[in-house]
């Protein structure tokens, strides 16, 4: 279903020879916020040497789209993607902290519980 679906529906069918037509039924399709966003790592437990590959993964337990994606690090401001999923190829120094990803349908926002990512 899509919002547009919205509206007031019957039915007809032929009973013993005539035409019959059901109550009007109103259907009303409304969005579901985003919730229960998780992360989960490659590899797991979010400890990657240095110079190694790191994926993060963003997932939503609910929630009707279209949905958006973004990635933040504690400490910085800086947007680190957009999908849902987040590639992080060179491991490096900078890259340990609290990951956190933020799910939007363009009225409301969920984000995940912080991720710890360790540089070993």
């Amino acid at each position: 279903l899509q919002l547009h679906h919205s509206s007031h529906y019957h039915c007809k069918g032929r009973v013993l020879s005539q035409w019959r037509e059901s109550e009007l039924v109103t259907v009303t399709v409304r969005r579901v916020p985003p919730t229960g966003v998780s992360l989960s790592t490659q590899p797991p437990r979010a400890q990657v040497a240095l110079g190694d590959r790191l994926v993060l993964r963003c997932a939503v337990a609910a929630g009707t789209g279209p949905l958006s994606f973004s990635w933040h690090r504690e400490g910085s401001g800086a947007l680190l993607g957009t999908g849902s999923h987040l590639e992080l190829r060179y491991i490096g120094d900078n890259d340990s902290g609290q990951y956190r990803c933020r799910v939007s349908d363009g009225d409301s926002v969920a984000e995940s519980d912080p991720l710890n990512v360790t540089v070993m």
